[in-house]
């Protein structure tokens, strides 16, 4: 049975324990809250669960095994930190931190105590996802010619964070993992109308290599929620909508036609629908699954059989590279930036 303490017990911390307590394998033997009202909940829902407002309380106790880290951002790095130098194996939320040289300093530590460290990127325990990174991979959809992602909703507005390392996060870490690399430069302007120098819309564009663009559009300040992503390639183009319960992926057999005009050259109506190949839309089927309960399932596996998690700290630190060049691009008038450590 691996002991866990959950730390931070708001809008999502209640969700982890949710899925860690209880379980076979697992049991969550503290959740760390420094807000009263939370840890009553807590305590009404999980009557076995102890709460303490004290992180020291739950780290130097012997009997927890790892830590499941859910507060705001911005500390991430201490409570991190503090966990691994208890040899505690550590689940972070996204993002791991919000600067890059304490997530690679986070990811040495590991190293060193031979503990776990493991990133939320939640979206990439997604069925749907990782469906769409074995086409991509299989050559379905031919070259990759761009892709889109779109993640917007009305609300929750942050205070701590902009919407790029709110909302992006999950888009930036998705692409690196359906192409399997890192972006070279990106491009970002944001807007803020709600709390001073906090982006509530942020769009921007990676530059992978081979001229991979890949389009993010984040924001907390739009009437829908839409889970978007657009895959458009040479041969196929495939389409991802996380609200779609039933149909979530689509792929287009179209594009454009590879033959040349009759006449060399496209001068009519006709001869520009001549040039334009409209195939069959098929649907895969997808086995939906909650995309929580796989990744916290993977956390316990990498603990009990010494795996490799599939969101590494070392994967985490990635994002985080790119979400600080989109930061840096904004605040230099969207000029296109280097990503810190990729080769051009």
């Amino acid at each position: 049975m691996i002991e866990v303490a959950v730390v931070g017990a708001g809008h999502w911390g209640p969700n982890l324990i949710r899925n860690f307590h209880g379980q076979l394998r697992t049991r969550v033997r503290w959740a760390v809250e420094l807000d009263a009202a939370r840890r009553a909940e807590i305590e009404s829902r999980f009557g076995d669960v102890r709460t303490t407002e004290m992180l020291d309380e739950a780290l130097d106790d012997p009997a927890v095994d790892a830590v499941v880290v859910a507060t705001p951002a911005p500390t991430h790095y201490a409570i991190t930190r503090a966990a691994i130098e208890r040899g505690k194996h550590v689940l972070v939320e996204k993002p791991i931190t919000t600067d890059a040289s304490q997530a690679a300093d986070l990811c040495e530590r590991a190293r060193s105590a031979n503990t776990i460290l493991m990133v939320g990127h939640v979206f990439i325990y997604n069925p749907g996802v990782q469906r769409l990174k074995t086409l991509y991979s299989a050559g379905e959809i031919g070259r990759l010619l761009y892709m889109t992602m779109r993640r917007t909703n009305l609300g929750p507005i942050r205070v701590d964070v902009n919407a790029a390392w709110d909302l992006a996060t999950h888009d930036v870490s998705i692409a690196n993992f359906i192409l399997g690399s890192e972006p070279v430069t990106v491009t970002g302007v944001g807007g803020t109308w709600i709390n001073p120098g906090i982006e509530d819309a942020v769009f921007a564009t990676l530059r992978y290599h081979n001229d991979v663009l890949v389009q993010l559009h984040s924001s907390w300040l739009d009437p829908r929620k839409i889970r978007q992503i657009t895959l458009v390639g040479d041969r196929r183009m495939l389409t991802f909508d996380d609200m779609d319960m039933s149909e979530p992926i689509r792929i287009y057999d179209m594009g454009v036609a590879d033959a040349e005009p009759e006449h060399g050259f496209v001068d009519t109506f006709s001869s520009f629908r001549s040039s334009i190949r409209q195939g069959d839309i098929t649907v895969p089927r997808v086995a939906m699954g909650e995309p929580l309960k796989a990744e916290c399932d993977h956390f316990i596996d990498c603990i009990e059989f010494g795996k490799d998690p599939l969101t590494t700290g070392w994967d985490g630190l990635a994002t985080v590279r790119v979400l600080e060049a989109i930061e840096r691009s904004i605040k230099d008038g969207g000029r296109e930036t280097a990503v810190a450590g990729v080769t051009a």
